[in-house]
C-alpha cells in the first residue's frame, strides 16, 4: 500500500494544486460574476456551461491521450486551461465567459481523466479502494483549503491569476515524473437503457446528485452573499461544506455496504432535506450552527453519488464496469447542467434563500423514489460488498477496479 502511495505520489501532488486551483475558480467566478453585474440567472447559466463542456471532455479528450499519451496531453490541457482563466480575466464580456467556462469544462474533465487512469494503472488490485479513498480525501480537502485564498487582497483579476498559477503548477509533478506512462484502452460505450432497466435508482440517484451538487458549486457562493456573507465567510462558509464530503463520505459509505444501498440512499436523502430546510429557518449563514448545518448537508450531499455509483456496480460484471461508470457520469453530467438553470431561474425570479428549497425538494424526492424502490425488489447484502469513496469526476473512476 505505502510502495503504491509513493508511486502516485506526483499525481496526488498534482491533484493538489489542480483541485485547489478548480475549488477556487468556481466560487470566485460566481463573486466576480455577481461584481460585474451578471443576474442569478446568468451565473447559473455559467455553471451550466461549465459541465456542457464537462461532458463534451468526456468525449474529446480521451481521443487526444489516445493521440499524444498522458504526460503530453496533461500539458496540453493544464496550459490551456490556465491560458483560458487569464483570457477571462482580461475580457469581463459575459458571452466570451460563456465560451470559455465550457471551454474550461473540456479541458479539467480531461485532465481528471488522466490522474483517475493512471492511479487505476499503478495501483494493485488489492490496493485501489484504499488509493482511491486516498485521492478522495486529497479531492476534497484541497477544494475546502482553496477557499481560504478568497481571503487574498486585490481586485477580481488577481485571484484569476492565482488559479492560473495553480494550474500552472499542477502539470509539473506529471511531466517530471519518471514513472511510466499507462497502457491506452479502448473506448467506453453508454448504455443508458439498459443499465437503468437493471439498477434504475442508481441513475436516478446520479441525476439529482447532479442537479443538487452542479446548483451547490455554482450558487451557494452567491446565496452565502445575499443572506450578508463577506468574501472571507463565504470561503469559511464552502469550505464547511465540503469538509462535510470529507469526514462523512467514508462512513456513509461503510453504512451502505451494511444494509441496501436503496435504503442509505432514501436515509442520507432524508438528513440532507432536513439540513436544507433547517438551514431555511436560520436568520443567517454565518454563526456556528450555520456552519454544523452546512457541514451536514455538504457531507450528505457528497456522498449520494458514489453510494449510488456502488449500487450500480453492485449488478454488473467486472468487465462492464467501465462502460457502466461512463453511463452514470453523463448522466450526472446532464443533472449538473440542468440543475444551475433552474435553480438560478429560482433565485432570479423569486429570492436567493429559495436555493434551499430546491435542495430539500430534490433530496425529499430522491428519498421517497429510494424508499419506493427498495420496497419493490429486495437485494441481498454479502461480505463482497465493499464501498469505494469516489469523486464524480470522470468515467475512468471505476476503470479495472473490482466490484
Amino acid at each position: 500500500m505505502l510502495s503504491t502511495i509513493r508511486t502516485a505520489t506526483p499525481l496526488l501532488l498534482s491533484t493538489v494544486f489542480l483541485l485547489m486551483g478548480v475549488g477556487l475558480l468556481h466560487t470566485h467566478i460566481a463573486l466576480e460574476g455577481r461584481a460585474l453585474g451578471f443576474s442569478v440567472a446568468m451565473i447559473g447559466v455559467l455553471t451550466s456551461a461549465y459541465y456542457a463542456g464537462f461532458l463534451l471532455g468526456t468525449y474529446t479528450i480521451p481521443r487526444l491521450t489516445h493521440r499524444i499519451g498522458h504526460i503530453r496531453t496533461f500539458a496540453f490541457c493544464t496550459s490551456l486551461v490556465a491560458v483560458v482563466v487569464l483570457v477571462q480575466a482580461l475580457d469581463p464580456v459575459y458571452g466570451v465567459w460563456l465560451v470559455l467556462r465550457v471551454l474550461q469544462g473540456l479541458l479539467l474533465v480531461g485532465l481528471y481523466a488522466i490522474i483517475e487512469s493512471w492511479l487505476n494503472a499503478v495501483a494493485e488490485p488489492a490496493h485501489r479502494g484504499s488509493v482511491f479513498a486516498v485521492y478522495m480525501m486529497v479531492n476534497l480537502a484541497a477544494s475546502a483549503t482553496a477557499q481560504q485564498l478568497l481571503r487574498i487582497p486585490g481586485e477580481g483579476f488577481v485571484l484569476f491569476c492565482v488559479v492560473a498559477i495553480l494550474f500552472c503548477a499542477a502539470s509539473l509533478p506529471v511531466v517530471l515524473t519518471t514513472q511510466p506512462q499507462p497502457q491506452l484502452r479502448s473506448m467506453p460505450k453508454v448504455q443508458v437503457r439498459r443499465l437503468f432497466r437493471l439498477a434504475p435508482t442508481a441513475l436516478v440517484s446520479a441525476f439529482i446528485s447532479g442537479l443538487v451538487l452542479g446548483a451547490f458549486w455554482g450558487l451557494l457562493p452567491l446565496y452565502a452573499a445575499a443572506r450578508g456573507l463577506g468574501a472571507g465567510d463565504i470561503g469559511t462558509y464552502m469550505s464547511a461544506a465540503i469538509a462535510g464530503g470529507v469526514v462523512l463520505q467514508w462512513p456513509l459509505g461503510r453504512f451502505s455496504d451494511r444494509i441496501d444501498r436503496r435504503l442509505a440512499l432514501s436515509l442520507i436523502s432524508v438528513v440532507a432535506a432536513l439540513a436544507a430546510v433547517v438551514n431555511l429557518l436560520l436568520p443567517t449563514a454565518g454563526g456556528v450552527v450555520a456552519m454544523m448545518v452546512i457541514f451536514v448537508f455538504g457531507g450528505m450531499s457528497f456522498t449520494l453519488y458514489p453510494i449510488a455509483v456502488a449500487h450500480l456496480v453492485d449488478y454488473l460484471h467486472r468487465d462492464e464496469l467501465l462502460s457502466a461508470s461512463s453511463t452514470v457520469l453523463l448522466v450526472n453530467g446532464v443533472g449538473s447542467a440542468v440543475g444551475p438553470l433552474l435553480a438560478g431561474a429560482l433565485m432570479y425570479l423569486l429570492r436567493p434563500e429559495l436555493l434551499f428549497v430546491w435542495f430539500a425538494v430534490l433530496d425529499g424526492a430522491l428519498a421517497a423514489y429510494a424508499l419506493y424502490r427498495f420496497t419493490r425488489r429486495k437485494r441481498e447484502v454479502t461480505a463482497d460488498d465493499n464501498f469505494v469513496p469516489l469523486v464524480n469526476t470522470t468515467p475512468t473512476a471505476l476503470g479495472p477496479r473490482a466490484p
